[in-house]
């Protein structure tokens, strides 16, 4: 009786899915994918969901919206049902915390893919500011209280006498941004916590530690440029001191307007991100509810489509995307194809 009860809810479930009202402010039945998220991941998914649409014509092509991570994870969390998005793109991983709210919005079965790499990327106008970064110049020149002191840096040089004498002039991702939150872990914190006083910090006080080393100044040093990536590339393009900060495919799409900065004395490229000795290379992913599948038209092609461009000499490496080591890739399209396994929070929580 009870798993009567349960297929008959399934059932149900599938047929509100695909019944239900448009994703969006339009009603109707919804008949194409919907994705959300990342702007990193955005030009990438496009280009999916157009080769996706060419070599399907039965299936409407699916609408992909550039949103930032978080706030295409929250959509994504919402619930689930054709008002609802199938997919979130993100430029870092979901946080426990987002989990436990799809969880408490019904949205239980969800796959984790990792589709590829990409790097956070440093870069200046071609024949603009030069310099060698590293961690500990970002979070000293970006951070709004560099290790609990007061920022009164202006100038690289103010950061170390041996950088240029220019005024510091930052554009970068927003505080809605996977790029953002790989910039505070990869970079920033990862400055911040080899200070002995940070890591007492720390121990003392989570919150208190987590603001000094994230947050960012807010004088007009950086410079919160929103979702579009290629916003950036046009104001460092215009002013050859400014620093730009994006995802490394908007540097490879525009080598002819822009130089990569040095992090470590390592550049940004294809083979420093594949291999992660570039310090901001980080994993790109696609969350899906699996209970989608199978009820909005052309979604599980559309994954499938996802495996056949994602490979070292595929369409997406074409434009910049940075392909998964061979076993991952493997590993990823065995979820995207079987649906299994399904994320769990004790899967987030691992470091």
């Amino acid at each position: 009786m009870k798993l009567m009860k349960t297929l008959a809810l399934a059932t149900a479930a599938s047929l509100a899915l695909t019944a239900c009202g448009g994703a969006g402010s339009g009603g109707g039945t919804r008949d194409a994918v919907r994705a959300v998220g990342s702007s990193t991941v955005f030009p990438f998914a496009k280009l999916v969901a157009e080769t996706f649409a060419r070599n399907n014509s039965g299936f409407t092509s699916p609408l992909i919206e550039s949103t930032g991570t978080g706030g295409g994870i929250e959509l994504f969390c919402k619930g689930e049902g054709a008002d609802t998005p199938d997919m979130a793109h993100a430029s870092r991983r979901m946080k426990p915390a987002e989990f436990d709210t799809c969880a408490a919005n019904g949205v239980n079965d969800i796959l984790e893919i990792q589709v590829g790499l990409d790097g956070i990327a440093f870069a200046s106008a071609k024949g603009g500011i030069t310099m060698n970064l590293t961690p500990d110049i970002v979070y000293r020149a970006i951070a709004a209280n560099p290790y609990g002191k007061e920022q009164t840096a202006q100038k690289w040089s103010d950061v170390d006498p041996s950088l240029p004498d220019l005024p510091i002039l930052v554009y970068g991702p927003p505080s809605t941004s996977g790029t953002r939150d790989a910039l505070k872990e990869l970079v920033l914190e990862a400055a911040c916590k080899t200070n002995p006083e940070m890591e007492a910090l720390k121990e003392k006080d989570e919150d208190a530690y987590k603001a000094t080393c994230t947050d960012v100044r807010s004088d007009g040093k950086y410079v919160d440029q929103g979702e579009q990536d290629n916003l950036i590339v046009q104001k460092i393009e215009g002013n050859k001191d400014a620093v730009g900060i994006f995802g490394y495919s908007y540097l490879e799409e525009n080598l002819s307007k822009l130089q990569g900065l040095t992090m470590n004395g390592v550049e940004p490229t294809y083979e420093n991100i594949s291999s992660f000795e570039y310090p901001g290379a980080r994993p790109l992913f696609v969350y899906v509810k699996k209970n989608h599948v199978g009820a909005i038209p052309g979604l599980a092609e559309y994954l499938k489509q996802w495996t056949l461009m994602w490979g070292k000499d595929g369409e997406l490496a074409k434009v910049g995307f940075v392909a998964s080591p061979e076993a991952e890739q493997a590993a990823n399209a065995a979820k995207a194809t079987g649906l299994e396994p399904l994320l769990t929070k004790a899967d987030l929580e691992k470091k």
